[in-house]
């Protein structure tokens, strides 16, 4: 990958592919013996090559049904680019993120081909063999596949960094709430090992779903002391929350989260939310 984590998995377990990776590079599906080809999320790294994927090995795709919405909504949209821009300015952002937003997305979105009219996968469905289960956070629609206590994990799970979690246009209202909720079920369910979208395999799912929840208890506790009686936009308490030494990509990715965590707190009683025809601000309680 050209930007971190610098790599994205693909697995193939059986007769089925799982994600397809970025799709900016010819990859060797041809000598791949896929049968079917599953998608954990539609993030680019996952999902950009899975047209190519499936024109190589001739194997259909399977897509969870709100992922693959989502996947027509944003990559299969002319005018994303513009509508996440203007977003992220109603929630603080200069002129010039958005500007950079802009014409970063229009760069970008041609890259990506994910694979049109999938069979769509909702929670319990079974593709061979493997269980879906639905867990939102890192993505609306983000889906594992199961068996015999193998969970194949996309971002939902990783060793070594937090999956973002961000609030984004036209998303669910309470990714963080999703995430954590997802992340209680994993330690139910507790696989013996997972295979994430990337870094190494997770050998106890259970502890690292526990260390995440705990991340994200201290990262609310951070978000809720930056706020005050003061107006104050995600934007604004992403710089005190993260730092203002970041660059246009990772503040994007900062305010995102930023937002998720103001949102929790709002459904928890621990923080305001305001908005008027220009932004939405937040307050304290």
């Amino acid at each position: 990958m050209p930007t971190g984590p610098k790599h994205v998995h693909c697995y193939l377990a059986g007769g089925t592919l799982f994600d397809t990776g970025l799709g900016l590079s010819d990859a060797p599906w041809a000598a791949v013996e896929a049968e079917r080809i599953a998608i954990t999320h539609f993030h680019p790294d996952h999902v950009g090559g899975a047209e190519a994927a499936a024109r190589a090995t001739g194997a259909p795709v399977f897509q969870g049904g709100l992922d693959y919405a989502q996947c027509e909504r944003v990559w299969g949209s002319d005018d994303w680019p513009e509508r996440i821009a203007s977003w992220f300015v109603r929630h603080g952002a200069p002129d010039g993120v958005a500007e950079d937003l802009i014409a970063q997305g229009h760069a970008f979105a041609p890259f990506i081909r994910y694979a049109v009219d999938p069979n769509l996968l909702y929670e319990g469905s079974v593709v061979d063999g493997w269980q879906v289960i639905e867990l939102p956070g890192h993505a609306d629609g983000h889906l594992g596949f199961l068996r015999d206590d193998v969970l194949i994990g996309g971002d939902h799970l990783l060793q070594k960094i937090s999956p973002a979690v961000g609030l984004y246009p036209e998303s669910r209202p309470d990714p963080l709430g999703d995430y954590l909720a997802s992340l209680e079920r994993t330690i139910e369910l507790a696989p013996r090992i997972v295979y994430p979208g990337h870094g190494e395999p997770i050998p106890d799912a259970a502890a690292r779903a526990r260390e995440l929840i705990e991340h994200h208890r201290l990262r609310l506790d951070d978000t809720a002391e930056a706020l005050g009686v003061e107006q104050r936009s995600a934007y604004e308490i992403s710089l005190d929350v993260f730092g203002a030494d970041l660059g246009p990509t990772q503040r994007r990715f900062a305010v995102a989260e930023t937002l998720s965590h103001l949102e929790r707190l709002v459904r928890e009683g621990r923080a305001g939310r305001g908005e008027d025809d220009q932004r939405v601000f937040y307050t304290g309680p």
